[in-house]
Formats: structure tokens, C-alpha cells, sequence
């Protein structure tokens, strides 16, 4: 995912999702490229100097699974960060809650009861 600045994304994604940082180098002069993951399936953010700024599609998401959306929710909040929307409960086993990433991507935090 291009990210603005390589710097807020991963006080973002290390801090508040709880991601590590398993791989960082350089891709080119004005290019660098991080991955985080806590598993198999990693995030890849990708800082292109050359880059005129990056649109997210409102449609996109990332989701991670926590323990309680209000232990989480109460955590963000603590970090400065607003909710985006919810929390909601589709089912009497589910509850999730939304914040915006520091480029604007949406990110979920689902509770599966």
C-alpha cells in the first residue's frame, strides 16, 4: 500500500494495530519498502518519493481481530485517533468499530464474541 510518510504509517500500524516491522530496504533512490505482519499474511507499505500524493478507495479496508472493541476502542482514543463509524453489532457474535489510517485507508477491528 503507498503510504505519505513511511514514518506515521508505522507508528500507526506498529502502535495502535500492533503489526511488527519484519522488513524494511530500500527499492530505488527516492523508494522504500516496509513489511509488517505478525503471521503469514503481511502489510506492505511503500514510501515513493516520486509519488504526487495517494487516493484510497472508500471501498477498501483492512480488518484485524481484537479481544473487546471497547478495550480497543478506549485505546485509540487514548492515541488521538477518532472513530471513523460504529461501533456496530450485526450479529449477537460480532462487533467492529472503524479508524482511518494516516493515509486514509479504512481500518476495522472486529470483535468475535
Amino acid at each position: 500500500m503507498q503510504v505519505n510518510n513511511m514514518e506515521e504509517s508505522l507508528l500507526f500500524y506498529e502502535e495502535v494495530v500492533g503489526l511488527e516491522e519484519n522488513r524494511r530496504f530500500e527499492a530505488g533512490p527516492d523508494m522504500e519498502i516496509v513489511f509488517l505482519g505478525n503471521g503469514e499474511t503481511q502489510v506492505e507499505l511503500i514510501d515513493n518519493k516520486n509519488n504526487n500524493g495517494i487516493n484510497i478507495d472508500q471501498g477498501i479496508s483492512l480488518g484485524f481481530e481484537v479481544e473487546s472493541i471497547n478495550e480497543m476502542m478506549a485505546f485509540v482514543k487514548e492515541k488521538g485517533i477518532s472513530i471513523h463509524s460504529g461501533p456496530f453489532e450485526p450479529a449477537p457474535n460480532v462487533a467492529f468499530f472503524y479508524v482511518l489510517d494516516p493515509n486514509g485507508l479504512k481500518i476495522q477491528f472486529i470483535e468475535n464474541k
